[in-house]
């Protein structure tokens, strides 16, 4: 006998609902009968993480101010997927563009995240971008103020060891691609 530990919504209602994100508020009944009042889930949109390498075997990272920090932080270029976007990968080759100026014809996913599957409803996919080069200036949002930080792909778990990389989806997708270039195995 298979048991299920779904849970049944009974109700639910958006208690913020805008561009950046959605909080919903479920009722709902656990399998042993609990009812459980509310339930808070954030509905986000899909991200990308994109890990970009130039043919030096740099990293390319960007440099830019988080409010919920308060600090100014080294990421990967990154953000959402758009409607305009069929797929994940369209999205990764616009941020990538977007964000640094750079980009290129190889990409390739090497990963799916749940940021944080008990309440939020998005995926992240990571790719991995080989021969990365800059084509353009960058094209950022109003609300972006980067600066482009190019890392040796040697250097990049020292940076994370060091603190230097916080944004755990980003330090996963870095994983996942050392994983696909054959830098770091997984027993």
């Amino acid at each position: 006998m298979v048991n299920s530990f779904d849970w049944i919504v009974l109700k639910s209602r958006h208690i913020v609902k805008d561009r950046w994100i959605s909080v919903r508020s479920d009722t709902c009944q656990m399998p042993n009968g609990t009812i459980v009042d509310p339930y808070y889930v954030l509905e986000y949109p899909t991200w990308v993480n994109v890990v970009a390498l130039t043919k030096n075997q740099e990293v390319i990272l960007v440099k830019q101010y988080r409010h919920g920090l308060k600090k100014t932080i080294l990421e990967l270029p990154s953000g959402a997927v758009e409607a305009e976007d069929v797929l994940p990968v369209e999205a990764a080759k616009r941020e990538l563009l977007e964000e640094t100026g750079y980009t290129s014809n190889n990409f390739f996913e090497t990963g799916i995240l749940s940021p944080n599957p008990a309440n939020h409803t998005n995926l992240t996919h990571c790719f991995l971008a080989t021969d990365v080069e800059r084509i353009a200036d960058l094209k950022l949002d109003v609300t972006e103020e980067i600066d482009l930080v190019l890392l040796p792909l040697e250097k990049i778990i020292q940076a994370i060891d060091n603190g230097i990389l916080l944004q755990t989806l980003h330090i996963s997708s870095l994983f996942f691609a050392l994983k696909k270039l054959g830098k770091v195995q997984f027993c």
